[in-house]
């Protein structure tokens, strides 16, 4: 059995953390980013990312945990509108769009709805991906068929980390890598 760590130490441009290590299979764990909450994170990175971004029109993300750097990204850009592509579909929803996504941090296919009122945002508009975390890059391509479904144009995908192998690629923009944790048996206290 090999022992983890409890915490990963990262240092995000002059912001440091220390993200708790949780597995995520019986072979993989991952140092968790919960910018949910952390005020400090969301105003220091939302800074940094938007230097680094393209100019765009609106910014999308998926819920829950982009949605407070979207926020702020929004605002430190001066966007009016942001659009959240939500995890369950709400009565108030008139025939919304919607993709699989299949993600690292949540067990099992879930689904991306996009309200139809929020078409108007993002048709024949430069979009900005925004994501706390990339790793797979399933929530990305999930998020891009939304964009694509709604007719928007995307000029940039971007997150704070980008993890594993999405810190190997070159068409996205994050501000610092963070590394897996490949692991045989996960002793759980």
């Amino acid at each position: 059995m090999k022992e983890l760590p409890e915490f990963y130490p990262i240092n995000i441009q002059g912001l440091k953390r220390h993200l708790h290590i949780v597995p995520v299979s019986d072979d993989l764990a991952i140092a968790a980013f919960i910018i949910l909450g952390d005020v400090e994170a969301c105003t220091h990175c939302a800074n940094l990312l938007a230097e680094k971004i393209p100019e765009v029109d609106v910014l999308i993300t998926a819920e829950a945990k982009g949605i407070p750097l979207v926020h702020e990204l929004s605002r430190v850009l001066g966007i009016p509108r942001y659009v959240v592509a939500r995890k369950s579909k709400k009565t108030y929803m008139e025939e919304p769009l919607s993709v699989d996504v299949d993600s690292i941090t949540t067990q099992g296919m879930q689904k991306l709805y996009l309200p139809r009122e929020d078409l108007y945002l993002i048709q024949g508009k430069r979009v900005g991906i925004i994501d706390d975390v990339i790793s797979t890059g399933e929530s990305l391509k999930s998020l891009t068929e939304l964009v694509e479904q709604a007719g928007g144009n995307i000029v940039c995908q971007a997150a704070v980390l980008a993890e594993g192998e999405a810190a190997e690629r070159d068409d996205i923009i994050f501000l610092e890598k963070l590394p897996l944790f490949p692991i045989e048996k996960i002793n759980v206290h």
